[in-house]
């Protein structure tokens, strides 16, 4: 994407926390001052382990959670602290696919009635005959042939990645410009997956449609995305070009998934990165750079103060990292000499 175009999503310091019941408990830290930018047409890909925050970033998006501090900017209009009112009009321009195709939609609602319900609820056209031709289109659309017979059929007549396109199909019915997937492949057979991704990238292609794409799954994202923005702990930690990422990977986190992705190659896994420990409760962030408890360069460091003290801030550049020492080039052919993994 290219500098001068602007950006259809931009966020900025974006704040999530979720207060417990219980008093005296500390709230859990969803997303701490995350920052990015998607483009028509772009993919962004957010990655990282489950409990990083990425679904957290995608519902504060969504303005399905309220933020505490930053701004949401779509198509140039803040909808940071709009009314759900305010917001309606707003909604069929965003649309989200949900990770579970089984529980997003509704087994009393024949396929028909999914598909219509986003043009009934925004008031898109009048006329039963033009809404019977775009839920048809949407469904063809989808891969969902014959869509006249489709149509008649309820959720439990479908298979799993049938109901995903069902999904997909209510979510294009309103031509949106940016779609939100929260983790749309991660609960259907490996088989299937590659059709729904192929689906979706087409329909990008089609329309220009940019998606905000969460995965736990570094290699996935490779495949899908224009850029990869790296999440631990509520925040970005290196974002780029997906295929400088994947190649040159800057944080010690983002290296270790990296090192880990199959190759099919021998000996392929004897430069596998093993994280050690459990990451840490997003009620209790280490001070300093939070991924330090775990960090296999720290260690190779001989642990500086500098990571126990200072939080690293991201590198606001092309392919930007949040890591004192990601760029340390000597220390990194040091350790190739010696042994150890960079």
């Amino acid at each position: 994407m290219s500098d001068p175009v602007e950006p259809i999503l931009r966020v900025r310091d974006l704040h999530v926390t979720y207060a417990s019941r219980k008093r005296h408990v500390k709230p859990v830290l969803g997303v701490d001052g995350v920052s990015f930018d998607v483009h028509p047409g772009e993919v962004l890909a957010l990655v990282g382990e489950s409990g990083c925050g990425k679904t957290s970033i995608a519902r504060a998006v969504l303005r399905l959670v309220e933020p505490d501090e930053g701004t949401v900017e779509f198509q140039g209009q803040d909808i940071t602290h709009l009314s759900s009112r305010a917001m309606r009009p707003l909604r069929d321009r965003i649309q989200m696919v949900f990770q579970d195709p089984y529980e997003s939609l509704d087994p009393r609602q024949s396929v028909y009635d999914i598909v219509v319900e986003p043009l009934l609820v925004h008031k898109r056209v009048a006329s039963d005959v033009e809404r019977r031709r775009l839920v048809f289109d949407a469904l063809e659309r989808a891969g969902l042939h014959p869509a006249a017979e489709i149509a008649l059929r309820y959720p439990h007549h479908l298979s799993g990645g049938q109901r995903q396109r069902v999904a997909i199909a209510a979510a294009m019915v309103l031509e949106p410009a940016l779609v939100v997937a929260d983790e749309p492949v991660s609960m259907l057979d490996v088989s299937l997956r590659a059709g729904i991704l192929r689906l979706m990238l087409e329909l990008r292609e089609r329309r220009d449609l940019a998606y905000l794409f969460i995965t736990h799954d570094l290699s996935l994202a490779w495949v899908v995305a224009d850029r990869i923005a790296v999440v631990y702990l509520g925040r970005i930690v290196e974002i780029g070009p997906s295929a400088d990422v994947i190649a040159n990977p800057k944080h010690p986190y983002t290296r270790a998934l990296v090192s880990v992705i199959p190759v099919p190659e021998a000996g392929a896994a004897a430069g596998q990165i093993l994280l050690v420990g459990e990451t840490p409760s997003a009620r209790n962030i280490p001070q300093g750079c939070r991924f330090h408890p775990r960090c296999w360069r720290y260690e190779a460091l001989g642990r500086p103060s500098r990571c126990l003290t200072e939080e690293p801030a991201l590198a606001e550049d092309q392919h930007g990292v949040a890591c004192h020492f990601a760029l340390d080039q000597a220390l990194d052919q040091a350790n190739d000499q010696e042994g150890v993994p960079t």
